[in-house]
């Protein structure tokens, strides 16, 4: 796919359990999507990224699957799916499905048939034998030392087989062994089948772990994650998928662990044939103290500043093509992390999608964010559900914290801070469900939904809006090239993107002060998150604004 039609794109992301709920069982489902597609069209996004569907045990929500070529009844049929398909070409919208390759469901069939000793299954995962005297009481030291994203270690003993096998993430997630070439085969069929179904666009989870380091070492030096983490045969590997899998020049996009520009230049760039973007998330750690996601600050902002500007002019200088996004269903709320929902709600809200809406890549919108949604309000433990919010709960009183402090650091971070459902009005269930959602829902949706912003044309909602018809309007936002200025205050991220004589400077304040901004003669505003004139020379508290010279 040309990088002109990359950059007039903006994708939209749906986490299905929270999107809407037609049947009243307090999930979303595939009809709740169709039911929304002309908001979505309205909204002015092309495509639509909806969250694994597919039949699973929910242990991870859904990434934990147990058969890729079904619809899971608790979100519908096949049938379903069909119709949604058909609905959303009518408005010309493309549908993205989340693949889910690195690991499978510990209820998949074939960890099943590995578990009753088949041999050819049993060549399907990362089994290693144990020790022969080992027993379930006592199994001794696992392969590596290798620790789980999840939490504790990665490797689970199986008695019945003498064996372990590796899961990078939670024990009931067992990871596939990419060098056997009966998995690769039986992954690009999977493909084969959603694209005879007309599915042709494709995200791709965890993506750049699936290819392990030869032999078993123990890290000394971390959490094993440089022995996986864009491994030996990634590449190779990649490029037989989508040969295969029948998806080159698709819109693709591989969801990048711990990676580095370099490899995700090789995984987009054209030549290689591999994938059309990257989600990386290094942006997303700038205020994880001492690099723990557990351990909270403030957001470095001129650290934040210099990976933007890094990832952006070296992936343009490489050939690469950068996915633009603050939040996922993995992520908090990123106006409530990033901003000041409880002064400046509104600014905050528009900040964020100003500063990478307008930056070379293509932008995608997380449910919910394009109203401003904010983090929940829970105050006990009992009222998540997430395992990994779970699991860090205990890990941290472990480490030493009281309850309190616990539950105030999962309370930032969590991952159902950015799941529960979404506000399509302001009644008590927020016009999610009939029934009770699956997840709760802060106060404030009887505000912050979208039956009021599609009522107000001055709402965050209409901000995205605006954002998403300019990049759609302008050459220069899609292609341009892109250089970071240099600002007086560490608190402002600065950018500029030029192409064929148009110039777009683009300025954000991240923060609750005023703060020093380049003042921008003979420019247009293009777009700005205050009412009212520009102050020459000063950016407000959570401003953002670009200008224009034509």
């Amino acid at each position: 796919m040309d990088t002109e039609t990359l950059g007039s794109k903006v994708v939209y992301q749906i986490y299905i359990r929270s999107f809407c709920d037609t049947d009243g069982d307090g999930l979303g489902d595939l009809r709740g999507i169709t039911q929304h597609l002309d908001y979505l069209a309205d909204l002015g996004v092309d495509c639509i990224w909806i969250t694994p569907f597919y039949p699973s045990p929910q242990k991870d929500n859904g990434y934990d699957v147990s058969d890729y070529r079904a619809i899971d009844p608790r979100y519908g049929t096949m049938d379903d799916f069909d119709e949604l398909s058909r609905e959303a070409r009518k408005r010309g919208i493309e549908l993205m499905l989340d693949m889910v390759f690195n690991h499978t469901s510990t209820d998949h069939e074939w960890f099943q048939k590995a578990l009753a000793g088949d041999s050819k299954y049993l060549a399907y995962y990362k089994f290693v034998d144990a020790a022969p005297e080992a027993t379930a009481d006592n199994p001794g030291e696992p392969p590596t030392n290798w620790e789980s994203k999840f939490g504790g270690n990665a490797w689970e003993y199986v008695p019945s087989l003498n064996k372990w096998y590796l899961h990078l993430f939670d024990v009931s997630q067992a990871d596939l062994d990419w060098d056997n070439p009966e998995v690769r085969a039986e992954l690009a069929q999977v493909l084969r089948f959603w694209r005879g179904k007309g599915v042709n666009a494709f995200r791709f989870d965890v993506v750049n772990l699936i290819s392990k380091a030869e032999g078993w070492e123990n890290d000394y030096e971390g959490n094993g994650k440089r022995f996986y983490t864009d491994g030996p045969h990634v590449h190779e590997y990649l490029q037989e998928m989508v040969r295969e899998g029948d998806i080159d020049g698709l819109l693709t996009v591989g969801e990048m662990s711990s990676t580095s520009i370099e490899n995700c230049i090789r995984y987009t760039n054209p030549s290689s044939h591999e994938l059309a973007m990257v989600f990386s998330f290094h942006h997303l750690k700038v205020d994880y103290l001492g690099g723990d996601k557990w351990k909270l600050m403030d957001p470095d902002i001129a650290s934040l500043r210099d990976m933007f500007r890094d990832w952006q002019e070296e992936m343009t200088a490489g050939g690469g093509w950068n996915s633009l996004f603050w939040s996922n269903h993995d992520q908090p709320r990123p106006n409530s992390r990033f901003g000041d929902t409880e002064h400046y709600w509104y600014e905050s809200s528009t900040l964020l999608p100003t500063c990478t809406h307008l930056m070379r890549g293509t932008p995608y919108i997380y449910q919910g964010e394009e109203l401003g949604q904010t983090i929940t309000d829970f105050t006990s433990i009992d009222q998540y559900r997430d395992v990994e919010t779970h699991n860090y709960y205990r890990i941290i009183q472990e480490r030493g914290h009281t309850p309190e402090e616990a539950f105030d650091i999962v309370h930032a971070r969590s991952r159902d801070d950015g799941r529960y459902p979404v506000a399509w009005d302001g009644s008590e269930k927020a016009g999610f469900t009939s029934g009770e959602p699956w997840l709760g829902l802060p106060a404030n949706h009887a505000w912050i939904n979208a039956k009021t912003e599609m009522a107000d044309a001055h709402s965050v909602r209409a901000y995205y809006q605006r954002l998403i018809a300019l990049r759609k309007e302008l050459p220069v936002i899609q292609i341009g090239n892109v250089h970071f200025v240099d600002e007086s205050s560490d608190k402002v991220i600065g950018y500029e993107r030029e192409l064929d004589g148009v110039k777009v400077l683009v300025q954000c304040n991240f923060s609750g002060e005023e703060q020093p901004a380049l003042d921008a003669p003979g420019g247009e505003v293009l777009i700005g998150n205050y009412d009212g004139p520009i102050l020459a020379g000063t950016l407000r508290p959570w401003e953002a604004v670009a200008h224009i010279w034509r």
